[in-house]
């Protein structure tokens, strides 16, 4: 084993647990809000349905680290000069990169997710509705113990792909100086002048995390999962 593992081993592995930290966050906050977006979208009151359009047309239509700059230095920025603002408690969490990855992060898988929730919905059989209603539920109902959990059961290989890409999007957390996997990297490579060695480790453990992200999905596509049970 290399020298340069062992000696920057403790900085590799909190790299790791902030990628890993980024994901977890992001993902459950960003796919419970792709539900709402989801909703809104098909939602008959035309303002929320025009607003949620808008929203994921503009997240989706332009790229993710120009969003994270301009989170990080135009309302970091901005943050910063209210005196008000910088004594509260919020201040730390306000001039701390990590919250404005994990803001843009939940911003885009919403946009993203929430449009593939959406076909997913609408792939729901009418007939299954119809089958919920017949039971007595309303249509509340239907949706929650119904349609979202068909949907959501559909697109689980999709969901799959989408967390994958998040994973991946987590690395833009080194632009804004956080040491993510990627910025541990970066310093090590910075340090010891080792140019491809520390990519082509954290390249692995990347590899080794989408392996299993996917075999998550695929575990629970095969189990049917909860959701399969709820909606039957």
């Amino acid at each position: 084993m290399p020298e340069w593992i062992s000696y920057y081993a403790s900085l590799i592995a909190k790299g790791l647990q902030t990628t890993l930290s980024l994901l977890v966050i992001s993902a459950v906050l960003g796919f419970a809000l792709a539900v709402l977006v989801a909703l809104a979208r098909l939602s008959r009151r035309k303002w929320l349905a025009r607003g949620a359009l808008a929203y994921t047309s503009v997240l989706r239509g332009t790229p993710l680290l120009i969003q994270i700059y301009i989170f990080y230095y135009g309302l970091g920025s901005l943050f910063a000069q209210f005196p008000m603002i910088r004594g509260s408690f919020l201040w730390p969490y306000l001039r701390d990169g990590y919250w404005y990855i994990v803001f843009a992060l939940v911003l885009s898988v919403g946009a993203y997710v929430g449009e593939v929730i959406r076909g997913g919905l609408l792939a729901v059989p009418k007939g299954e509705m119809e089958a919920a209603s017949a039971f007595g539920m309303t249509p509340r109902q239907a949706l929650l113990r119904v349609r979202l959990p068909r949907a959501m059961r559909l697109l689980l290989p999709t969901l799959a792909g989408e967390t994958v890409m998040l994973l991946k999007s987590t690395a833009l957390a080194s632009t804004i100086a956080v040491v993510d996997l990627l910025g541990a990297a970066n310093v090590v490579r910075a340090q010891t002048l080792q140019i491809y060695q520390p990519l082509l480790l954290v390249a692995a453990v990347y590899l080794c995390l989408t392996f299993l992200i996917e075999g998550v999905y695929a575990i629970a596509e095969r189990r049917g999962t909860p959701l399969r049970r709820s909606a039957g």
